[in-house]
């Protein structure tokens, strides 16, 4: 069992963390025709509209009460009424989430109360569904935004137990935790309806950021999971939720609905992918469709070539308690060394991961660590990349934000198919590093001699080659 390690410093220095109410609007993001509103200052809807754009390289809609230094005293019932008011009109939503942030949060702002009263001065919103959650980015990370967001979405837009609608087995509510990426939500549906089964995902960011050019611009969010499914999904026969931070909003949901619920805290891995393949086969009444036994096939075998390359190696790792876990606990199964742990927020999996300590940390401390415990290989976001540099060590990016490379939306690390494509990432990193350090270049030449101008004779040829050996 790791132990668990809070640094005591005064400030994070290059921070590794996204805060709270980022995580929560991203969670709005996978809702259809959604726009996540930040009840705050400009600067804190900014930041984060710049991350998403950066990383997804599309239009995010992203809208802001515009808070100042005198309403935030006052209170901000009018700028939190003038924005829903203006989005109502403008871009006319399916739906809006409402993230508090520090600032708000701080000033006390009783929102509940706000939205109640705007929706008795303003009957045109009656039918509008706003779904307020508490984001204070002072605490907690933007996995805890997330899982937030999450469980408020399906305590107040799905439907309770109706005995006039049946359940029916064959559909599914899959709810993915903020670590999987567009790409790892589409290959969980091809799995799922592979055994049959029909899937809903809340949220569903591969149906709004998978990268698709609409055929009109829209306001609001293209795609995603609409208001009427997410009311429909107590008529599902299972709730799936893919990582710990997931294990909330289905209670809430089997709570709210009666539906039961399976948590997989990880599908980045072997064992991992052969117990959620089994479930799959004992919910469907279906055996395991023979595609998936080949890339069982083809992941042993990429662990098998890949081991000799990744096998051994110390990790230094930085992300979000799910993905931290995810990832670690696929590459401790390759048998790698997890040397530094370093995440964001508390979870319930932390303590399992398997490494002596796990600290709660930012980019300075994985670093430090690193160098210290003469780590070979780095993992972490893109703000870790200088870091990896000055390490001269290998770089996996993973997570949320990657902004120096494209296709980040389209990661895949789930299912057979996923482990297998980051085991070779991975190993081909860490060959392109070997080779490139390994290329003979003058700094590396073992003799300060200098190389004689005539090399054509025998003699000086023989030299410069003893010389560059």
């Amino acid at each position: 069992m790791a132990i668990v390690t809070t640094p005591t410093k005064a400030c994070a220095v290059n921070p590794l963390k996204m805060s709270q109410p980022i995580g929560g609007a991203f969670a709005f993001m996978g809702l259809g025709g959604a726009v996540p509103l930040l009840h705050g200052s400009q600067g804190c809807t900014s930041f984060g509209l710049t991350l998403f754009v950066r990383h997804f390289k599309e239009a995010v809609p992203l809208q802001t009460t515009a808070m100042s230094e005198v309403t935030t005293v006052l209170g901000g019932y009018e700028n939190l009424e003038q924005a829903i008011l203006n989005i109502y009109k403008r871009a006319k939503p399916k739906v809006i989430g409402i993230c508090s942030t520090g600032v708000t949060e701080t000033n006390g702002d009783d929102v509940d109360a706000y939205l109640k009263l705007i929706r008795s001065k303003h009957p045109q919103l009656a039918k509008l569904p706003l779904v307020y959650v508490s984001t204070p980015d002072f605490k907690g990370a933007f996995q805890d935004g997330w899982e937030k967001a999450v469980a408020r979405i399906v305590e107040v837009l799905v439907d309770g137990p109706n005995a006039s609608r049946l359940r029916d087995p064959s559909r599914v509510n899959v709810l993915p935790g903020c670590h999987l990426t567009p790409g790892d939500l589409d290959e969980v549906r091809v799995i799922l309806e592979d055994f049959g089964l029909s899937p809903s995902f809340l949220p569903d960011l591969a149906g709004s950021l998978d990268g698709h050019i609409p055929d009109e611009f829209t306001p609001t969010t293209i795609g995603g999971i609409g208001v009427g499914q997410i009311a429909d999904m107590g008529r599902a026969g299972w709730t799936i939720a893919i990582g710990a931070q997931m294990r909330r909003a289905a209670e809430v949901m089997q709570a709210k609905t009666g539906v039961p619920f399976r948590v997989f805290e990880r599908l980045c891995g072997l064992c991992p992918n052969d117990e959620f393949m089994t479930f799959l086969s004992e919910i469907s009444g279906r055996p395991i469709p023979l595609k998936y036994r080949r890339q069982r096939g083809q992941l042993t075998d990429a662990m098998l070539d890949a081991h000799f390359h990744i096998g051994g190696r110390k990790l230094a790792i930085g992300a979000e308690p799910d993905l931290l876990f995810d990832l670690s606990g696929m590459l401790n199964d390759m048998g790698t060394q997890v040397a530094v742990a370093v995440t964001t927020t508390q979870s319930e999996v932390i303590e399992r991961i398997k490494t002596k300590e796990v600290i709660i940390g930012d980019l300075e401390d994985l670093e430090g660590l690193a160098k210290k415990n003469n780590c070979d290989l780095l993992i972490a976001h893109s703000h870790g990349r200088q870091a990896a540099a000055r390490l001269k060590v290998p770089f996996y990016r993973a997570g949320f934000p990657i902004f120096d490379r494209l296709g980040a939306g389209h990661q895949l690390s789930v299912g057979y198919r996923g482990t297998r494509n980051v085991i070779f990432e991975i190993a081909n990193l860490v060959i392109a590093h070997r080779d490139e350090n390994d290329r003979p270049t003058p700094d590396k030449w073992r003799t300060g001699r200098v190389l004689p101008r005539c090399a054509g004779h025998r003699s000086s040829t023989v030299a410069a080659e003893r010389s560059v050996a």
